[in-house]
């Protein structure tokens, strides 16, 4: 099938090549010309045939608003808006309404694997009417991972992002609890190699994830993380989580912990960040602060 993809960033560039490499066409737009394939999005839409997919992967808020908001003039009845960003899911319902009184269909997908998605796939989280998904699933298909999982219809338009949402909280704990470990395993003196004890860890316990194997990795590369600086932001997702867990009447202690935490990282240089910030830099390509 034809696919239109604007932003081709570090996960839209590598979403471009696989889909690509499962035989379907992909026509890139970006603001960078050097990467882009057309020049504008009116270029884009106009090497479409109809009925068309256009995938929207910018950053959310006012980015991806202005994107739909432009699309929405250039489309057609029968066409489908796939917003595969991090949108917050209530954004979703309105631009489904939006979309829809020009009689264009909306999809939201909530999209992980990061830097390592073009090799491994991606999984995929997606909302939206059937008939609107069906469109779109032979790009979900060429995304996600082999084997039977990786990929979910998880609802009504919002879902997929609402999914991803949660996703993100739960690898938020995950990531504070390997790094508070970690801290405690450097802070003693009995052992004396916590970068092997990380290690042993990758076979027959239950702890074992990628999230370890990742930490692994970025304990080879730096093995006491002393290049770094114990800082790490927050994307907004966690927020999310914990304003929809409080009107939801949820508890989510761990997760809002985590959440907190990160905020700690920005008064002190924390020991727990460092392993944080290398995580975040491995899974996701997000950027680290060096030490000066």
């Amino acid at each position: 099938m034809e696919l239109g993809l604007v932003g081709l960033g570090k996960m839209g560039g590598n979403m471009r090549e696989r889909i690509r490499r499962a035989g379907h066409t992909v026509i890139g737009y970006d603001r960078n010309p050097d990467v882009a394939d057309v020049h504008s999005l009116e270029e884009l839409v106009g090497k479409l045939k109809g009925p068309r997919v256009v995938w929207v992967m910018v950053p959310a808020g006012a980015a991806t608003q202005s994107t739909i908001d432009e699309l929405a003039e250039l489309l057609s009845p029968g066409d489908v808006v796939v917003d595969g960003g991090n949108s917050r899911w209530t954004d979703d319902e309105k631009h489904a309404v939006e979309l829809g009184i020009k009689g264009i269909g909306f999809v939201d997908c909530g999209v992980s694997g990061g830097v390592w998605g073009l090799e491994n796939g991606y999984a995929l989280m997606y909302g939206g009417e059937a008939a609107n998904v069906e469109k779109v699933q032979p790009v979900f298909d060429a995304l996600k991972p082999e084997g039977d999982f990786g990929s979910v219809h998880a609802g009504k338009v919002g879902a997929g992002h609402f999914a991803k949402m949660v996703h993100n909280g739960i690898e938020y704990a995950m990531m504070q609890a390997y790094a508070e470990g970690w801290e405690l395993l450097e802070k003693v003196d009995s052992v004396t190699d916590v970068r092997e004890v990380f290690r042993s860890w990758q076979e027959g316990t239950v702890i074992r994830s990628w999230l370890l194997d990742l930490a692994v990795n970025a304990l080879d590369d730096d093995e006491h993380l002393d290049q770094l600086r114990g800082f790490a932001a927050d994307s907004g997702e966690g927020r999310w989580t914990v304003e929809a867990a409080i009107d939801n009447a949820v508890p989510l202690p761990a997760i809002t912990a985590s959440l907190f935490a990160r905020f700690a990282s920005r008064q002190d240089d924390s020991p727990q960040m460092k392993m944080i910030a290398a995580l975040r830099n491995q899974f996701g390509g997000h950027a680290v602060e060096n030490k000066k």
